[in-house]
């Protein structure tokens, strides 16, 4: 596979390695597990940023998607400014998430779209497929809260066996300690990554730059790492003013998918015709 096609599939910041010269090891034979500990096969420590909430602010989310590095937005299901905001992502060459609502142990309202524990397996997988129509572009899942049903295992069956039928990947935000939303999705053999760190937990600038350089320090010592953060006013600043320093710090940025590919050899997630496209026609099925 050549270096540009790599680039191109990680959805990396390219002006890191035009100026750097960096050159990509082999890739490994098809039998290989994937590297460990986020090992990155010669390429630099490599970030992927994922923004939740993303559907009810409008300014806040445009200045998101005008950021030249390629993050994932995860979008909220049938919020007012989803579908322009993700059609605006999308021709940015932003990568885009279902931000699914799940059932938590504060009884927080879940909105339109939620899953909760105590949906059948009927209820929960129409829910969780109308919700996947409802976000163009989407490419991968997270969970929104879910502190409740990502410990429940038939609940995370029947989410995992809908999304099994999708090309699409599972991101454990790992809103509990406890959650099994993750390895679930690794046994319903869904391309599968976890949260290492969460930006914006409190909404300080001081905080945010804390959790910044805890993710760069994940990063730097095994390969790849993930933050998850909120369109917060600070967030965004902060993002905006540092995000372009990190090539001269040697940090390169990727999508989601691009740093899942990193980890497993660079290779495709889905074959081609694997999986049937969740489609809003699709997702109106019962």
């Amino acid at each position: 596979m050549g270096f540009s096609a790599v680039l191109s599939r990680a959805g990396l910041c390219l002006s890191l390695f035009v100026a750097t010269g960096l050159a990509l090891a082999q890739p490994a034979p098809e039998t290989r597990e994937a590297s460990p500990e986020g090992a990155t096969g010669g390429l630099p420590p490599t970030i992927a940023i994922i923004i939740d909430d993303m559907g009810h602010d409008l300014y806040q989310g445009q200045r998101l998607v005008a950021l030249e590095q390629p993050i994932t937005l995860a979008f909220l299901p049938y919020r007012r400014h989803t579908i322009s905001l993700a059609e605006s992502a999308h021709r940015h060459r932003k990568e885009i998430m279902l931000h699914a609502p799940m059932a938590n142990t504060r009884n927080i309202a879940l909105g339109a779209g939620g899953l909760d524990s105590t949906m059948d397996q009927l209820a929960t997988v129409t829910t969780l497929r109308r919700a996947l129509g409802a976000i163009p572009h989407v490419r991968g899942v997270n969970n929104h809260m879910g502190s409740q049903l990502t410990q429940m295992q038939t609940n995370m069956d029947w989410v995992m066996s809908e999304l099994h039928r999708y090309p699409l990947y599972f991101v454990d935000s790992r809103t509990i300690a406890a959650s099994i939303a993750g390895k679930t999705a690794a046994a319903h053999q869904i391309p599968t990554l976890t949260r290492d760190v969460f930006l914006d937990h409190e909404q300080t600038e001081d905080y945010v730059d804390a959790q910044f350089k805890e993710l760069i320090k994940r990063a730097r010592k095994n390969g790849t790492a993930i933050a998850i953060g909120h369109p917060h006013p600070v967030t965004v600043d902060y993002l905006q003013k540092v995000l372009p320093t990190l090539d001269e710090q040697g940090i390169a940025v990727a999508t989601v998918s691009g740093l899942w590919a990193i980890r497993n050899d660079n290779r495709e997630m889905f074959s081609k015709g694997e999986k049937q496209p969740a489609r809003p026609a699709l997702a109106r099925k019962n």
